[in-house]
């Protein structure tokens, strides 16, 4: 008798274990992830990858398009080995400029980016239960919903309302975002901008 007592009190301690750990999990350990968190200040910096069309003034034999190498550096006539990485448009315009000096009087240089990938440290990262698992370029205003549309949404393995965002402009603080409300659901309100830097991560459903 003694012996059964013991064995329904240690299920219903499992029971009430798996209980407690599955409210916590439904309201989530992490605060929701503000719904508006893009920087109006932002402009796009260039990364690796990126293609930039170069326009110089009075002097089209010196204007093209180049990419940007794995170094996060460019090369052009008469310039070699700028980097451009971690700039915007306007500083490396700036820096191609001062570099043509030695060549050109008072050169005139706009910089077009025309392909787009960005740095690593403001790409989105999709992990997880996400169809398509991949690497976004940031772009301003981005939201859970554009990032769900690129990656084609999530597996029927993924547990969506436990997805969180890593926030590595925040110093790495986590978001929680409810995933299955927005796609399956259609509730707006579960969307939210993305900051560069984003990881989303997806996990998989217990059951």
């Amino acid at each position: 008798m003694k012996a059964k007592v013991g064995l329904c009190r240690a299920v219903g301690a499992v029971v009430a274990a798996i209980t407690v750990f599955l409210t916590g999990c439904a309201t989530g350990e992490y605060p929701s992830a503000p719904a508006v968190a893009a920087d109006a200040e932002y402009n796009y910096v260039i990364g690796p990858g990126d293609s930039v069309n170069i326009v110089v003034w009075r002097n089209p034999e010196l204007s093209m398009s180049v990419p940007v190498r794995p170094d996060g550096k460019i090369t052009t006539p008469l310039v070699e080995d700028l980097p451009a990485m971690g700039k915007d448009a306007t500083t490396l315009a700036r820096d191609i400029e001062k570099a043509l000096e030695k060549y050109i009087r008072e050169p005139v240089v706009t910089v077009i980016v025309t392909s787009f990938v960005g740095p690593y440290s403001e790409q989105i990262r999709v992990v997880g239960e996400a169809t398509e698992p991949k690497v976004l370029p940031y772009r301003q205003k981005m939201t859970l919903l554009d990032v769900m549309i690129a990656v084609g949404g999530v597996t029927e393995f993924a547990a969506g309302n436990r997805a969180t965002i890593l926030r590595t402009a925040e110093g790495n603080k986590q978001y929680s975002v409810r995933l299955s409300d927005l796609l399956e659901d259609g509730d707006v309100s579960a969307n939210a901008e993305m900051r560069p830097g984003d990881v989303l991560i997806i996990p998989q459903s217990w059951f």
